[in-house]
């Protein structure tokens, strides 16, 4: 683990007077950023929808499954797009780390009529075996059949491979990677009709990471500076142990894949950081 820095163990200590001045002032600022932040949700929800018109297909627990299908008999839908691509060992760690923290919320954002749902390239098999690994018992879908995915961003086009840049978060950029993190959301309406209301990847899916905010508010923070890319200290949550170790050199790696008549080139990336896109 990375140890203090200079500036921690050198930290100005002050008076409980002067100490709460200073947090009723900072205070002050966190007031401002809820109010920009709710207005920016605001604004989200305002944005204007698209509709659906391509057929979907999925596979689940339940077999073959539909867009609709995955409502769950609500009007709104959650889709993480989870790293996890065809004959991969094991699921990307960094979405991994964020997919820690869905069971919990699952039953909460069900009766605020909305279902989340988590959708991999990967075909039904590989993401059940990794997901029994886990232990996590959220909904968790295949896109392996349709172009969900491709028409998403979130994995890497027949037609994108040997390109220099691909379009992701909005943009043409390097992106030298099969499967890319993302998230989705969508409307059913009263006649069923669905609508695509909102997507955000990269540093837009930091609000999701519930460990962020809590380490956000320690005297560490994060504690990522000088890693090669800021999520190296992540681990599959069956990964840490004793022997644990940071090597702050390493890049990301995208795991192994497990039948290598489906491995493509290997890539080196940050999943889910700043490296690439904000």
């Amino acid at each position: 683990m990375a140890t203090a820095t200079p500036e921690l163990m050198n930290h100005r200590i002050v008076s409980q007077a002067d100490w709460t001045e200073a947090r009723k002032e900072f205070l002050a600022k966190e007031k401002e950023f809820n109010r920009l932040r709710d207005e920016l949700s605001r604004e989200r929800r305002n944005l204007p929808w698209e509709r659906v018109e391509k057929a979907y297909s999925f596979e689940g627990p339940q077999g073959k499954l539909t867009l609709t299908d995955l409502f769950e008999n609500r009007s709104q839908l959650v889709i993480y797009h989870f790293m996890l691509g065809p004959g991969w060992k094991e699921g990307c760690p960094s979405c991994s780390y964020l997919a820690d923290h869905f069971d919990g919320m699952a039953i909460h954002l069900a009766n605020r009529d909305v279902t989340l749902a988590v959708v991999s390239h990967a075909p039904y098999a590989e993401i059940a075996a990794f997901q029994k690994r886990m232990g996590w018992r959220f909904r968790w879908h295949s896109s392996f059949a349709s172009d969900f995915n491709y028409d998403f961003q979130v994995s890497l086009a027949p037609e994108e491979r040997g390109k220099a840049e691909v379009y992701y978060n909005y943009e043409w950029a390097p992106f030298p990677a099969d499967e890319r993190p993302g998230l989705s959301v969508f409307f059913k309406d009263a006649s069923g009709e669905i609508f695509h209301t909102y997507s955000a990847y990269a540093r837009g899916l930091d609000i999701l990471v519930g460990t962020y905010n809590f380490l956000d508010l320690v005297p560490k923070g994060r504690d990522e500076a000088g890693l090669k890319h800021t999520m190296a200290w992540v681990r599959h949550h069956d990964k840490y142990g004793d022997n644990y170790f940071v090597d702050p050199n390493q890049p990301y790696v995208q795991p192994e894949a497990a039948r290598p008549e489906l491995a493509q080139p290997k890539t080196r990336f940050s999943c889910c950081s700043a490296d690439h896109h904000d």
